[in-house]
């Protein structure tokens, strides 16, 4: 690949991860502290560092002083320095015991509300694992199945977060039950496509019109093999959500303050500077990554024919059923599936990276977040004695694109709008 289509595609790749940073999307939305109570700051989320960073300097420099507490868990790797809400890093995809006590924490903070305080939820994607409060009768470790069987499966996240749900004492609206009778205000940055407040988080402030029937479908429709305990809890009546028009969410306010569609516009803007034409498939794409990616190959392909000189961008959040053995996620996956689709199409180009700066992986902060393609990529490899195919066939895209130095390794972002990926297509 060209240093200049590189750079480009960089550039495109960080602009798209600006518009959802804490410092641009978050100052503007955050609520009056409140007259007399506290202001309780409970923050999840691979962006909840940086959150909490932002929402404290906030509310320190009013004057707020010692009626700030809070908690804040993300991602290991993505804490920010903080004065006095504690940042606790804990694991994702797969929860951990340090994601446990945050949860706790979170928990015994919301119980501990009342009528005269404001708990402000600053949410991002990540938090579903990284706020784990087992059902009653549940332990961590059996969370943890379950979660890996999940992400296994090729479940979509509405589908994942749907069983998670019904195995929690925090989410799908249970936090607000917990921190009930103080107004809850939650300013989110959305990760999932559609912005479903009921998704995004697993909802742990908003009513959640899944249910218990749907998390056991779900579980049977992807033949997953989890323990008793699991089955158990999810027929079990007291783990169903609090559904619409409970009035435990009267009076609470939730702001979506960061979209996936705001990085490809300012993506797509940026790309139209450069007089280049777009071609925006959205922000909600889902699928398997790499028959996603044999489709963009010759879309790419029929926009050359034509003569046209254009970047084809997108998002969405695609999904891996993982059969191989090997390292990776789904962008470098669909990376992998275009190197091989676009094998010899000179003038086109590629990046995809999740936004938060790692996909996939064993779960480290050190995980790339995508990789780059072009038309060489496929005959590189071959001329290292590699084959694309079987490391598609092993599900190991990081060993692939390691080997050829292609890998997206920005490190953390701090923020999550969930995948984007640009094509550019220019003249052979």
């Amino acid at each position: 690949m060209s240093s200049v289509n590189r750079a480009l595609l960089t550039e495109l790749y960080r602009t798209a991860v600006a518009a959802a940073q804490a410092i641009n999307c978050l100052p503007q939305h955050l609520p009056d502290p409140p007259r007399t109570g506290r202001l309780i700051m409970l923050a999840a989320g691979k962006a909840a560092g940086a959150m909490t960073e932002v929402a404290e300097r906030h509310y320190l420099n009013a004057g707020l002083g010692d009626r700030l507490v809070g908690v804040a868990v993300t991602r290991h790797g993505h804490g920010r320095p903080t004065v006095q809400v504690p940042v606790i890093e804990a694991g994702h995809p797969v929860p951990d015991a340090a994601g446990l006590a945050g949860a706790e924490q979170t928990l015994t903070l919301a119980d501990g509300a009342g009528p005269d305080d404001l708990v402000l939820v600053l949410l991002s994607g990540g938090a579903s694992a990284n706020w784990i409060a087992p059902a009653e009768d549940l332990t961590l470790q059996e969370k943890q199945a379950v979660t890996r069987a999940l992400l296994r499966s090729g479940a979509h996240i509405g589908e994942i977060n749907t069983v998670r749900k019904h195995l929690s004492r925090l989410k799908g609206g249970r936090l607000a039950r917990r921190a009930n009778p103080a107004r809850v205000v939650t300013l989110a940055i959305s990760d999932v496509p559609g912005d479903d407040p009921a998704v995004i988080g697993s909802g742990p402030t908003v009513p959640d019109p899944s249910t218990l029937a749907d998390a056991r479908a779900i579980v049977d429709r992807f033949k997953l093999a989890i323990a008793d305990g699991p089955r158990r809890a999810l027929e079990n009546p007291a783990n169903e959500t609090p559904k619409p028009g409970d009035p435990i969410f009267a009076g609470n306010d939730y702001r979506i303050i960061a979209r996936p569609i705001d990085g490809i516009l300012a993506a797509e803007a940026a790309a139209k500077a450069l007089g280049f034409e777009c071609v925006q498939l959205g922000d909600r794409l889902e699928g398997e990554a790499r028959v996603v990616a044999a489709e963009h190959a010759r879309l790419a392909r029929e926009l050359q024919a034509q003569g046209r000189r254009a970047v084809i961008l997108s998002g969405g959040e695609l999904t891996v059923t993982i059969k191989g053995r090997g390292r990776g996620g789904p962008n470098q996956e669909y990376a992998l599936g275009l190197a091989i689709a676009l094998d010899g199409a000179k003038g086109i180009s590629a990046v995809a990276g999740d936004t938060d700066g790692a996909d996939g992986g064993g779960g480290s902060a050190s995980d790339p977040a995508g990789a780059f393609v072009d038309a060489h990529s496929a005959a590189r490899a071959r001329d290292l004695g590699l084959d694309p195919a079987l490391f598609l066939d092993d599900n190991d895209s990081t060993g692939f694109f390691s080997r050829l130095g292609d890998l997206l390794e920005p490190g953390p972002t701090y923020t999550n709008i969930n995948d984007f990926r640009a094509i550019i297509v220019d003249r052979p």
